[in-house]
């Protein structure tokens, strides 16, 4: 993803353009799986703070740019909302949380489960992971 669809897509979500934005965002385009705040400072090289990240990525959760994954790890992890539309509870995919490496997968073949709601609950967000082992560490 190239700086000028980065700012588009940023644009199209009401965030302006900085540069501090577009290297966060850059990182994320390139991750193959949901990251946490400390993964990104190692990929951003530590070219910004964790309090530099960490505003990056409470405004992009605010503005619909990235899902916010609460996988049990005790640290939050982030991913790119797919679609340059405002994403609703039923665009939501599940995760895989594997308890032996560590790592969260996005499983996006399954969508989250509908939850019937008494009246007057409006969700915004659900967040569903399963736990367990992933292939990898199954075969060991």
């Amino acid at each position: 993803m190239g700086n000028a669809e980065i700012e588009r897509l940023l644009e199209t979500k009401g965030v302006r353009p900085t540069s501090n934005r577009i290297l966060v965002m850059k990182e994320l385009a390139k991750a193959t799986n949901p990251v946490n705040l400390a993964d990104l400072e190692v990929l951003l090289g530590f070219t910004l703070d964790k309090a530099s990240i960490f505003r990056v990525l409470e405004l992009f959760a605010e503005k619909d740019v990235v899902h916010v994954i609460e996988d049990g790890s005790r640290s939050l992890k982030y991913e790119l909302c797919h679609g340059h539309a405002h994403h609703s509870v039923a665009d939501q995919h599940i995760h895989f949380y594997c308890e032996r490496c560590k790592e969260t997968y996005c499983i996006e073949s399954v969508k989250v489960p509908m939850v019937e709601l008494p009246e007057g609950f409006t969700p915004h967000a659900v967040n569903y992971v399963v736990k367990g082992s992933c292939p990898r560490c199954s075969e060991k």
